[in-house]
């Protein structure tokens, strides 16, 4: 299970090296394999590969010509990447997807559970703000009977 917060930043080539509390993770449930993609709130989204495929299936058994499918399609399946993370950790974040993300030098990994979310400095920043915002009213109704 992917948690936490972390401040990366990406080399000249691009890459960024995954948390050495992640890596022994990701190398068993994937050999080191990832599949990053596009995620419609302009972050990016980074999969175990196994973890990938059901949901590329699911979004691809989807009609094709209903606009929304077709949407969605484009980006979460259009922009997917396998990437394998090197010996040293580092793992390519393509040009297209960096530019897609609005990525500069640093970017923030955050853990999802099954995956994590890739956002830019400015974007992670806007989250939190979002979350502040809310206040008292951010738990959603499946949730508000959530005890911390």
């Amino acid at each position: 299970m992917f948690e936490g917060a972390t401040a990366l930043y990406l080399d000249a080539k691009g890459r960024m090296t995954v948390p050495s509390r992640h890596r022994e993770e990701l190398a068993a449930a994937a050999d080191g394999a990832l599949v990053l993609t596009a995620h419609p709130h302009r972050c990016l989204l980074i999969y175990p590969a196994p973890a990938w495929e059901p949901i590329r299936d699911k979004v691809l058994q989807a009609p094709s010509l209903e606009q929304q499918s077709a949407l969605l399609k484009r980006l979460l399946v259009g922009f997917a990447r396998k990437e394998t993370m090197d010996a040293a950790g580092r793992v390519l974040i393509a040009p297209e997807l960096r530019q897609y993300a609005q990525f500069e030098k640093e970017v923030w990994l955050v853990g999802q559970g099954s995956h994590f979310e890739l956002w830019s400095d400015a974007g992670w920043q806007r989250q939190q703000e979002a979350i502040f915002a809310l206040g008292d009213k951010l738990l959603p109704p499946g949730l508000i009977d959530l005890a911390l």
